[in-house]
């Protein structure tokens, strides 16, 4: 991903993280094999990070912007409390296609649904409220993305962002390509946002988490 975290220290986390269940090792690898930008998936260690926020959360409704090919979906379901669903959000009709398709051969086919179509469209036709909300989706859309699912956050209900450090792409200096110049800008704004608490991890690409000041309930 990143010469930010030495390679051989990534690789070290990777497995010393408990490894995948057979379901997810075969997403593992027709994603490595079919996707040419099989970098997209979270992978290992960040599953597992993910799924642990949706176990530790407890977590019932959980909004997923972006699902590739279904790998994180899969990890945080296993995270679920009792009754607890996932909604994943995908404008590529192949990658949503593929996400059903894992979907279904996994334990999961009745917790997750897959909505396809693009995602600010699907959001606001979401009512929410949500306790985890994942976003790994297009870049430049990610501020678009937050303002949408703020309002919606369950009373403990947190924000997890991906891909924030863009490969070192945000840090002053760099800025060479779109989604680095948006996201850092992005990541300027929410380390400024009066209305919100961020935590901002190097884990793999970055993984910002983000919970509203708020004590008011959303949703009423």
């Amino acid at each position: 991903m990143s010469d930010l975290i030495r390679p051989d220290v990534v690789d070290y986390a990777e497995q010393h993280s408990t490894a995948v269940p057979d379901h997810l090792a075969v997403v593992d690898e027709s994603t490595r094999r079919h996707f040419p930008a099989w970098g997209m998936m979270v992978g290992r260690q960040e599953g597992r990070f993910l799924e642990l926020l949706v176990f530790a959360s407890g977590a019932t409704s959980v909004l997923e912007i972006g699902a590739f090919t279904g790998y994180s979906a899969l990890a945080m379901a296993a995270g679920l409390a009792p009754g607890g669903r996932i909604t994943t959000l995908e404008v590529d009709p192949h990658h949503a296609a593929t996400t059903r398709a894992n979907v279904a051969a996994s334990p999961y086919a009745d917790v997750i649904e897959v909505v396809e179509g693009p995602a600010l469209a699907s959001l606001a036709a979401l009512p929410g409220p949500f306790d985890l909300v994942f976003i790994d989706a297009d870049k430049v859309t990610y501020d678009a993305y937050y303002e949408g699912v703020l309002p919606k956050l369950s009373h403990r209900g947190v924000m997890v962002v991906d891909n924030t450090l863009q490969r070192g792409d945000v840090l002053e200096g760099a800025r060479t390509t779109e989604n680095g110049r948006a996201i850092a800008a992005f990541n300027d704004k929410l380390a400024a946002d009066p209305r919100v608490v961020v935590a901002f991890t190097t884990i793999r690409d970055g993984v910002t988490i983000v919970r509203r000041r708020s004590a008011a309930p959303a949703g009423g």
